[in-house]
């Protein structure tokens, strides 16, 4: 089995292909990266004979369809998503290979399912599995399998965090990018909008993260869960970096303009602000706090069984890289032994069998938390 891996020199990419050159079915990771430096690799990728660093850009079509066709699956890590899950999956359909990627945007998962690339997906006979990371991704797969133990599901709360101690590169884009402007919820049976970076609450993760202050962010799952778990009421996702000044101080910059896209003059020259304190926020100063070297997430699912009132709760904590690559990796290997059988665009819900990936994820040494809280009146 042959992998590629779009971004493979990036943190996540590298998270992807550590896992990978471990398999058996594997016999080459090629590392498609605008900047293929071997430097850049992890010794233990750097020093694998099965990886392979081949320069690649996203903005040229014709080159990554010429470099697909060599391969069974396209794993597609190059962020920010809202620019690239759109190109790197067109590419992959009209080479006819399977595609994952572990898109976080919501405009690019939007674009996926209402495009005429589902279409052409079918038609080839591939799979365009769209959000397959940590969140989304492992979360999505946590809700299947929540909702295949329940008779009825009627809320669904997702939550995150990640440490700036964690972020580089388009991570950064993302993070600022999904708070702005008008993003998707679905509340109350209905996919509405709400204000990115808005209606904090405080939720209680794993340690070392302990209490965090979690707001609306724009990520795809109030778009794709509805599809796969019918009758669901509220599907709400609510996200935050760490430490607490990061957010606080995002909140601020939006308030003030510094987050507008729209081109200002200053003294002649022409700059987008949003530009500008993207590229200052790649360089906090040294001694700043970023927080400990961790992420986390929280699943709520809440439904019926029997009559009866359920609660499930599932909690993780661990490195941003490793938890995002792994899922990605575990699908690219289902879809070689032919467990994923869904053709055109999926979300994990809808193709990624959880029991399947969930035994796959806990041998790689997953640790997952999870509590059952069943209530019904007490009947005499």
């Amino acid at each position: 089995m042959r992998a590629f891996v779009l971004g493979g020199a990036g943190g996540m990419g590298q998270g992807v292909a550590r896992d990978l050159i471990k398999q058996e079915p594997i016999t080459e990771v090629v590392l498609g990266d605008l900047y293929p430096d071997p430097e850049r690799l992890a010794p233990k990728l750097r020093e694998n004979a099965k990886i392979t660093l081949l320069k690649m850009d996203v903005r040229d079509h014709d080159a990554m369809v010429h470099a697909f066709k060599k391969s069974d699956v396209v794993i597609n890590c190059a962020g920010p998503f809202y620019k690239t899950a759109v190109p790197v999956a067109k590419a992959a359909v009209e080479a006819r290979v399977n595609y994952i990627d572990i898109c976080d945007d919501y405009e690019g998962t939007e674009i996926l399912f209402n495009s005429e690339i589902d279409e052409m997906a079918r038609e080839a006979g591939i799979t365009v599995l769209t959000g397959m990371g940590s969140d989304p991704g492992t979360n999505n797969v946590l809700v299947k399998w929540y909702a295949n133990r329940l008779d009825r599901v009627d809320e669904i709360y997702l939550y995150w965090v990640v440490a700036i101690a964690e972020l580089a590169g388009a991570a950064w884009d993302h993070s600022l990018h999904m708070t702005l402007g008008k993003i998707p919820q679905y509340l109350n049976g209905e996919l509405v909008q709400v204000e990115g970076g808005t209606e904090a609450v405080a939720e209680e993760f794993l340690e070392p993260l302990g209490t965090c202050y979690v707001r609306y962010v724009g990520h795809p799952q109030p778009l794709t869960i509805p599809k796969y778990i019918k009758g669901v009421k509220n599907v709400i996702i609510k996200g935050a970096l760490i430490p607490l000044w990061v957010a606080e101080l995002i909140k601020e910059q939006k308030d003030a303009g510094f987050l507008s896209k729209e081109p200002k003059d200053i003294n002649g020259t022409t700059v987008i602000p949003y530009d500008l304190t993207l590229k200052l926020w790649e360089t906090i100063p040294e001694g700043r706090d970023k927080g400990p070297q961790a992420s986390g997430l929280k699943v709520i699912v809440k439904g019926e069984r029997g009559g009866k009132k359920v609660i499930y709760t599932a909690d993780m904590v661990g490195r941003m890289a490793p938890g995002t690559g792994i899922p990605a990796s575990i699908a690219a290997l289902m879809m070689n032994a032919g467990d994923v059988t869904e053709k055109g665009v999926t979300a994990p819900e809808g193709c990624i069998d959880p029991d399947k990936f969930l035994a796959a994820f806990l041998k790689r040494g997953a640790r997952i938390h999870q509590t059952e809280k069943i209530s019904s009146m007490f009947e005499v």
